[in-house]
């Protein structure tokens, strides 16, 4: 039993799981346990057994790598079966974590024990899956189905304590878990505790009113669209309430399988292995060096957001600003984003007060004299920016790294302002910065390794997912937003309207349409921006003036209550207007205008996406085709369940991909020259990363 030893102590015996870092339930650990099963049942001198981790944790859960794949035995099934079959009784003692497949071990015994800060949970529906170890069946039975729906379909870490209360785990350790357990066995075999068969237990599952489960649908209906596991989660957990244990898991096991070949559940395994993935760098090997003070400059909205970031990880923060009157607002706003998290029951009143106290304002750079890291979050011009460094370089302590939160310029333009580019990067947050996980972070031609190795280590403190980014316009996310988010403009030109091509991409999946999402923003920021960018651009390439026209007509999205829109708070509504002003533009322009599919909007949008990916990928604007997925779900709403822009491509198949590309360049025009990587992972059978030059 290599990765399960079995023990004796007078009349019980102990298994003890062995097989680190997690415990993850591989086939080696499960032969252990099922020989330990065995090896108890043979012994008529052993009354009962207790299963224990051994190392940090119980058992974690299964191996990811293994969903998907035929299963080998003794399977997690026959373990199962083998412990409620089994004629002594068997308690589980539980510390670090039980999750998943891990838990439904436990669940299986008779009894369960846990460390006061163990933590158990079903965190299957994260990958698109569901219990399928029985976890459906044993909640309710254990605490009752509204608990049941809530754990199982949420997904979330429990606590030891609660789900002592909840009756899920019988007794919490109060000295060494071992010896606990073995007094929690010896009282089961010597009769203070009653036999039990949990799977007969009928309690809490007799006479549920079925409007439970059809109002718990109806309140998530809007959250689960386009995903599966969740609706299967609530039928199962609905069975239990009236099947039996064995019809019920059955039904479980079958459900289970379903949302394992699922496409949901491949496009968010995928996206677990690539959030993973996108933090380590194959060629810094630096050591990240510390950073115990910050200093943030501006204090409108982004810069308020990126100040909460390190105060609520525990890092003192100086916000700067150029008036007090600025400064009061940026302050105004923070204190506000507190007490409304507080309302909202995400954050306690003890934690929000700490972390506002973590933050002090000031009009002076000279407060910026000490911070191990400065951050600027000032207006998005090249200019502006440039001056900010000058004056940071000039006061920063000499270790001290600058970063930019620019969106899209070239950060090492904005480091030849300073005396240190190798001290220079971007951080680009994701507004709100003090609720978006992602973090780009941009590596400019100069940024020392040990500047981006202080950078990742810095995010995972913050507990961001952080994206390496070469140093290109608009970098991974707002490049494939300029490619996107032009053909949309062209596809207005030629026949749609903003609200249908919002509502494609809302049925696909996406929270939110684009033009609704550039309301949201500001369309006077974007249009700033391409005032300053006009000049350049090449007379032969085409170019949409629909925007430009909205704000010119001082439509600046929902803080002027207009922009492609009419708002009644933030409610969007259609707006003739609009509609009126865009078929204008068509005529202006010669085009004659259609009817467009929704089929044919999607694929267009999604194809742009895809095509400017493998460009971005082929540049080394990206190290990963993983990243720029993980980019696209974290920071631009794409839908988790459809695995980013180019895992959508490969499952949609590349080659067709790849053929719609080309057949658009031929109607389009020059935005639409495909990709030489395009075609070359189409031809390595959809692996973007094999179809890349080796470095």
């Amino acid at each position: 039993m290599t990765h399960v030893s079995y023990t004796r102590h007078g009349d019980i015996a102990v298994a003890t799981v062995n097989n680190p870092p997690v415990n993850a339930l591989s086939l080696g650990l499960r032969q252990g346990l099922m020989q330990a099963i065995e090896a108890s049942r043979a012994d008529a001198g052993v009354r009962a057994l207790v299963i224990i981790g051994g190392g940090s944790t119980f058992v974690a859960g299964a191996d990811i790598n293994d969903f998907g794949k035929p299963y080998e035995e003794p399977s997690l099934y026959a373990i199962i079966d083998a412990l409620m079959a089994s004629s002594k009784p068997v308690v589980a003692a539980i510390h670090g974590t039980a999750f998943g497949g891990g838990l439904e071990l436990a669940l299986s015994c008779q009894w369960r024990i846990a460390s006061p800060d163990a933590q158990i949970g079903q965190p299957e529906v994260k990958l698109g899956l569901m219990p399928g170890g029985g976890g459906t069946q044993w909640w309710p039975r254990l605490a009752g189905p509204a608990v049941a729906l809530e754990v199982t379909t949420g997904g979330n870490p429990v606590a030891a304590r609660q789900a002592h209360e909840w009756g899920v785990i019988d007794r919490i350790a109060e000295g060494k878990l071992l010896e606990d357990a073995l007094v929690l066995a010896q009282d089961v075999v010597s009769g203070t505790l009653p036999a039990r068969n949990l799977a007969e237990s009928t309690d809490k599952i007799r006479s549920v009113d079925p409007a439970l489960f059809d109002e718990f649908r109806r309140k998530n209906q809007r959250k689960w669209k386009g995903q599966l596991a969740p609706w299967k989660i609530v039928d199962c957990v609905e069975a239990a309430c009236r099947l039996s244990f064995a019809e019920g898991f059955r039904l479980e096991k079958d459900a289970f399988r379903e949302c394992e070949h699922s496409y949901q559940s491949r496009s968010l395994i995928h996206l677990f292995f690539a959030e993973r993935a996108a933090g380590k760098l194959p060629d810094v090997t630096d050591t990240a060096a510390p950073v115990a003070s910050i200093g943030v400059v501006g204090a409108g909205t982004m810069g308020a957001g990126i100040a909460m970031c390190f105060a609520n990880a525990g890092l003192p923060v100086t916000l700067l600003d150029t008036s007090d009157e600025a400064l009061a607002r940026g302050m105004k706003l923070i204190a506000g984003n507190y007490a409304t998290s507080v309302s909202r029951g995400s954050m306690p009143q003890s934690r929000a007060d700490a972390a506002l106290a973590r933050i002090r304002g000031s009009t002076e750079d000279s407060a910026l004299a000490d911070a191990d890291l400065i951050v600027e979050a000032v207006f998005e011009d090249m200019a502006i920016k440039q001056t900010v460094f000058r004056r940071l370089d000039a006061i920063a302590k000499p270790g001290a790294i600058l970063a930019t939160n620019t969106s899209t310029l070239d950060i090492d333009a904005i480091a030849g302002a300073t005396s240190r580019p190798g001290k220079v990067l971007g951080l680009h947050f994701f507004s709100p910065a003090n609720v978006m996980r992602l973090l780009e972070v941009v590596r400019g031609p100069r940024t020392a390794p040990e500047t981006l190795a202080t950078a990742m280590a810095l995010a995972r403190t913050l507990r961001k997912i952080a994206v390496i980014s070469a140093n290109a316009y608009g970098f991974i996310g707002n490049r494939i937003l300029a490619a996107y988010g032009r053909e949309a403009d062209f596809l207005l030109e030629e026949g749609a309207t903003p609200w249908q091509i919002d509502r494609v991409l809302t049925e696909f999946g996406f929270p939110m349409g684009l033009f609704a999402m550039r309301d949201m923003a500001g369309l006077d920021v974007i249009w700033r921006i391409r005032q300053q960018e006009n000049p350049t651009r090449a007379a032969h390439l085409r170019y949409s003036p629909i925007a430009d026209r909205i704000c010119e007509m001082g439509r600046f999205g929902q803080k002027t209550g207009r922009g492609y829109y009419l708002y009644d708070g933030r409610t969007a509504i259609p707006d003739p207007e609009i509609e009126t002003l865009i078929v204008s533009v068509s005529a202006e322009l010669g085009i004659a205008r259609k009817d467009i599919p929704d089929t044919e909007i999607l694929q267009r949008l999604l194809c742009a996406m895809a095509n400017e990916g493998a460009r971005i990928l082929a540049e080394g604007v990206a190290l990963r085709a993983g990243d720029i997925d993980v980019v696209y779900v974290n920071g631009y709403g794409f839908p988790a369940t459809r695995g980013g822009p180019m895992w959508w491509a490969r499952e949609a198949g590349l080659t067709s991909i790849h053929d719609a590309v080309v057949a658009y360049h031929r109607q389009h025009g020059d935005y639409w020259t495909p990709s030489p990587l395009l075609a070359r992972a189409a031809e390595c059978g959809g692996d973007w990363d094999a179809a890349l030059p080796p470095v």
